[in-house]
This record gives structure tokens, C-alpha cells and sequence, in this order.
């Protein structure tokens, strides 16, 4: 028994280290966490404006109101990924003609106005989750997160982290062109 319980403590660091390995594998793909939104209908949720800003808030009706497909994107000033992708995104919506709608996620109002007054804003809409409740209902692992919403206000692809390559730019469009045939009656 002695000789047992000996043992234990060297199981537990070998199992430790096992999480360990396996969470430096390289091969691990962020966008393989499951999301339990997709093929569901967009949470519903209704915020305000970020304060400072002109542009108005978002719900999931206006969502729906789209009459096309649009993407989510949830970022924060404080994420230096979001910084990154903001160049795309804007590029997106400016050469590409897609509809952005955002989530600010737990972030100060004035500092929210204040990159986006920097980097200039790209979002049709933008509701302010000061709080993360709107995050934990779209099931947010992190940010930023960007969502791609159908003619229907049904989640039909997420993608986790910057939205900063030609892989993940990829990814997105064609899911919005999916969306788009679908509505279209093409799919």
C-alpha cells in the first residue's frame, strides 16, 4: 500500500505533463472548438451603443433585418489580436462589400471610442457587452470571435481568433458565399 501511494503523486505529474504536451501541439486548430450555435438561430440579445461613437447599437433583430448575410465580429481595444485584424476587416467591408456588425466585449466605453476612432470604424452596427452576458451566450471563447449569420438569423460558421491571412479571409468568405447561395435558393 505504501509502495501505492508512492506512486500516486508520480501518475499525477505524468498526466499533468500529458495536458501539458498536448496543449503545445502544433497541429491543434482553434477553429476545432465546437460550437454548439452553429445551425442554431443567433442568441437573442439587444445592446446599446458604445458610448462616444455614432454608430448605433445592435440586437438580434437588427441581425435579421439585414436581408443578407452578415458577419459578427467580436473584438475590445484590448485585444491585440483584434488590432491586427481591424486592417482586414475594414478592407472587407470596403473593397469586398460585406455587412460587419460588432460586439464590444467587456470594455471601457471611452477606450472603445477611442480605437475606433483610431483605426477607424467599419461596423454597420455596434452593441456594447460591457458586461460579457452577450459573450456567454454566443458561447465566446476568447476574442476576437467572428460569426457568420444567414438571411434566417441562424449561425452558420464561426471562426476564433484574427481574422489576419489569406487562410482565414478564405474561410470566412466562403462561408458567407455559401450563405449566400442558400438564400438564393442555389444550395
Amino acid at each position: 500500500m505504501k509502495r501505492l501511494l508512492l506512486f500516486l503523486p508520480v501518475a499525477i505529474v505524468g498526466v499533468l505533463f500529458g495536458f501539458f504536451f498536448w496543449g503545445l501541439n502544433p497541429d491543434r486548430d482553434p477553429n476545432a472548438i465546437p460550437s454548439v450555435l452553429i445551425s442554431q438561430p443567433a442568441p437573442e440579445f439587444d445592446l446599446p451603443p458604445v458610448e462616444g461613437t455614432e454608430t448605433p447599437g445592435l440586437s438580434v433583430d437588427d441581425i435579421r433585418a439585414a436581408g443578407e448575410p452578415v458577419l459578427v465580429n467580436v473584438f475590445a481595444s484590448w485585444c491585440v489580436p483584434c488590432r491586427a485584424e481591424h486592417v482586414v476587416l475594414t478592407r472587407l467591408v470596403e473593397q469586398d462589400g460585406i455587412r460587419l456588425m460588432g460586439i464590444n466585449y467587456k470594455d471601457k466605453p471611452t477606450d472603445a471610442s477611442n480605437w475606433l476612432d483610431e483605426l477607424g470604424n467599419p461596423y454597420e452596427r455596434i452593441g456594447s457587452d460591457y458586461s460579457g452576458r452577450v459573450g456567454i451566450e454566443w458561447g465566446l471563447s476568447g476574442v476576437p470571435e467572428t460569426f457568420v449569420i444567414d438571411t434566417n438569423g441562424t449561425v452558420v460558421f464561426r471562426y476564433v481568433g484574427p481574422i489576419v491571412d489569406t487562410g482565414a479571409v478564405d474561410e470566412i468568405m466562403t462561408a458567407l458565399e455559401q450563405a449566400r447561395a442558400q438564400a438564393a435558393g442555389g444550395v
